[in-house]
């Protein structure tokens, strides 16, 4: 039987906190920098499976990983796709002076990151919509 690549929960929890106080704080110091944080855990968490900010959590996690509630890897590695384009598109954005682009973007990525710590995870939602069209399209074939 297959077994499905999963991550504990709160560890996606610790990613996404991450992303939030990120860039609450960038707000807040007006020290855009500090989107870079995220950008580049993200990023090495799709390209190279390691995530620092998730590896770093994992030191304090109580139980064992698979005593968590898991959360799916494919969905994710989508997920840090969407923040690393939301939290690119602002640093740059703030970095050209394009300030409403820069706030559009970062406020997007908090949103949605704040949505997924309360429940709601908006990037499964995206992810399970391009499913469900990819599978209804198939059946026209």
């Amino acid at each position: 039987m297959e077994q499905v690549l999963s991550i504990p929960r709160p560890l996606v929890r610790t990613n996404q906190w991450s992303i939030f106080l990120s860039v609450v704080l960038s707000w807040i110091t007006g020290n855009v920098w500090i989107l870079i944080i995220p950008l580049i855990a993200n990023l090495m968490g799709i390209l190279f499976d390691y995530n620092p900010i998730m590896k770093v959590a994992r030191v304090f996690l109580i139980q064992k990983g698979k005593k968590y509630i898991p959360e799916d890897v494919t969905q994710q590695k989508f997920n840090a796709c969407i923040a690393i384009v939301c939290l690119f598109g602002g640093l740059v954005s703030f970095l050209a002076g394009w300030t409403i682009a820069g706030y559009v973007f970062t406020i997007m990525v908090a949103v949605a990151s704040f949505i997924a710590i309360l429940g709601f995870c908006v990037g499964c939602f995206i992810f399970y919509q391009i499913k469900q069209f990819q599978y209804r399209r198939s059946l026209k074939k």
